[in-house]
C-alpha cells in the first residue's frame, strides 16, 4: 500500500539545488515524490496524510559529521539510542559517530555492532567512522579495505592527533586507493601541552595555561601538505582559527583535495565565556578570541569553511565537576547546533541558504551519504524549522543523557519544530 504525506504551505530551502521557494513537498513509501510550487498547485493525492507547515522553513535534514557517543562503553554518558533522540530533537536527520569508545572501533566486529545497534534503536541515520590506527594510537594503521566494506564512512583518530607523519603518509595513501577521507584533528604534541584555554591576556588574568593558534596550524600546514602529496581525500575535522581556513584555502589553490569544519561553539562562542572558570566551556581546540570567531564566521560565509559539526561530547559530571584546569574537554551540542547556527543568520552574518548547506548539503557531499538534499526521489529526511520560535536551553529540558552544555540557559531564536527520517517523523513540539 502506498503511503503519501503532504507537508504544505512551507518555505522550502534546498541547497542541493539553489532552491528557495515556496510550496509543498509529497512524500510518497519514504521518498519525496513532488515538490516545490508545481507540487502546491497540483493539490493532495486522495487518502494523503497533510500536514500544515505553516510557512516554516523545510530544508534537508541535517548531517552532524563529529559526534561522540558512549556506547560502548560509557553508555551512562551516551547511548546510540539517546544520542539519536537528541539528534532528532535538534533537526539532524545523519550523523557520523566517533571511533573513540570503548573498546575502539578499530575493527570490523565494532564498525557492524555500531551498525546493527543502530538499526535496532536509532531514530536516525547513524554512520561509524573508523579508527585510523589501532587503539587510535597513531602507530599501526588499521585495516582500511576490510572495515570500509563493513560500512565505515570515514576514518579518523577522533580526538587524537596524529604525530607520525610517515604513518600518516602511507594512511593517507591507502585511503586514497579505497576512495576514503581521512578526518583529523590537528594539535601540536608539545607545543602548548598542558594548556586549557586559548593562549593571551585573559588565560593569564585567569592564571591558566594557554595554547597557541600554532599548536593547530603547524600540525595542520604539515597534513595539507602530506594530503597534496598522496592525492587523498584530507578534511580537518575542526579548526578554530582564521589561520586555519587561510591554510586550507591555499591548499585547494595548490590542487589539494581538503576540506576543512568548525564546531558550532567556536563559531558562536568565545574565550570571555569562560567567565569565572565554567567548565562547560573548556574544550579542544580552545574558545579563541571575538577576532577570531568573526573571522571564522566570515570564512563560514565565503565557504572557505565547508561545514558545521556539533563536536557532541558527552560528559558527565565526574569529568566536569572539576577544577578548570582539571575537567574534561567537551560539550554536546546536537540539540543546540541548528538553534546556535541561526543566530548568524539573524545576525545577517551568514545568508540562510549557506547555512543550511553548511549543516546538511555539504557535510553529505564530503562523507559520500545518501543524505543533503530535497530533491524529487531522494530519501525524506526532512527538518522544519520555524527560526522565529523564542526558546529557553533548560538543562533538564535536553534529551541526552549528559546535560553539560555550554549554551545553559541561553536564550535562542528558531529550532526545529519536526524531523523526518524516511517520511515518519521522529520529533515534534507538539
Amino acid at each position: 500500500m502506498t503511503r503519501t504525506t503532504v507537508l504544505k504551505n512551507l518555505r522550502i530551502i534546498d541547497p542541493s539545488r539553489n532552491l528557495d521557494e515556496a510550496g509543498s513537498i509529497v512524500i510518497e513509501n519514504g521518498r519525496i515524490a513532488a515538490i516545490g510550487s508545481g507540487a502546491q498547485n497540483q493539490g493532495a493525492p486522495e487518502g494523503a496524510e497533510i500536514v500544515d507547515g505553516r510557512g516554516r522553513i523545510a530544508a534537508p535534514g541535517l548531517v552532524d559529521a563529529r559526534v561522540f557517543v558512549g556506547e560502548p562503553g560509557a553508555e551512562h554518558r551516551e547511548t546510540i539510542e539517546s544520542a539519536s533522540r537528541a539528534a532528532a530533537a535538534g533537526g539532524v536527520t545523519t550523523f557520523i559517530m566517533m571511533p573513540d569508545t570503548d573498546p575502539v572501533i578499530d575493527d570490523i566486529a565494532l564498525v557492524e555492532f555500531v551498525l546493527k545497534t543502530a538499526r535496532d534503536k536509532a531514530v536516525v541515520n547513524i554512520h561509524a567512522a573508523a579508527a585510523l590506527t589501532k587503539h587510535l594510537a597513531g602507530e599501526e594503521m588499521t585495516e582500511f579495505g576490510l572495515l570500509k566494506a563493513a560500512g565505515a564512512v570515514a576514518f579518523t583518530n577522533g580526538r587524537n592527533p596524529m604525530h607520525n607523519a610517515q604513518v600518516l603518509r602511507r594512511a593517507m595513501t591507502y585511503a586514497r586507493e579505497f576512495g576514503s577521507v581521512i578526518a583529523l584533528e590537528t594539535r601540536d604534541k608539545h607545543l602548548g601541552a598542558g594548556g586549557v584555554m586559548n593562549e593571551g591576556l585573559l588565560a593569564s588574568w585567569l592564571g591558566l595555561s594557554g595554547t597557541p593558534r600554532e599548536a593547530e596550524l603547524i600540525p595542520l600546514e604539515r597534513d595539507l601538505r602530506i594530503a597534496g602529496l598522496t592525492r587523498a581525500k584530507y578534511h580537518a575535522a575542526q579548526i578554530s582559527v582564521p589561520e586555519s581556513a587561510e591554510a586550507v584555502k591555499i591548499a585547494r589553490e595548490r590542487g589539494a583535495n581538503v576540506t576543512c569544519a568548525a564546531s558550532i561553539n567556536h563559531l558562536t562562542l568565545n574565550e570571555n565565556d569562560i567567565g569565572e572558570y565554567r567548565t562547560f566551556f573548556k574544550l579542544s581546540p580552545p574558545l579563541r578570541g571575538e577576532d577570531d570567531r568573526k573571522a571564522m564566521v566570515d570564512a563560514l560565509a565565503r565557504g572557505e569553511i565547508d561545514i558545521i559539526v556539533s563536536s557532541h561530547d558527552p560528559q558527565d559530571v565526574d569529568t566536569k565537576r572539576l577544577p578548570f584546569a582539571d575537567a574534561a574537554d567537551g560539550a554536546i551540542g546536537l540539540e543546540t547546533m541548528l538553534a546556535a547556527a541561526l543566530r548568524l543568520h539573524h545576525s545577517g552574518e551568514v545568508p540562510l541558504m549557506r547555512l543550511i548547506d553548511a549543516l546538511s548539503t555539504r557535510p553529505a557531499k564530503i562523507f559520500g551519504l545518501d543524505a543533503g538534499t530535497l530533491a524529487p526521489g531522494a530519501r525524506a529526511d526532512i527538518v522544519l524549522i520555524d527560526p522565529d520560535e523564542p526558546w529557553l536551553a533548560v538543562k533538564d529540558g535536553f534529551v541526552s543523557r549528559s546535560k553539560n552544555t555550554p549554551f545553559e540557559d541561553a536564550r535562542f531564536t528558531g529550532r526545529a519544530v519536526s524531523t523526518y527520517v524516511a517520511g515518519e517523523r521522529v520529533h515534534s513540539l507538539g
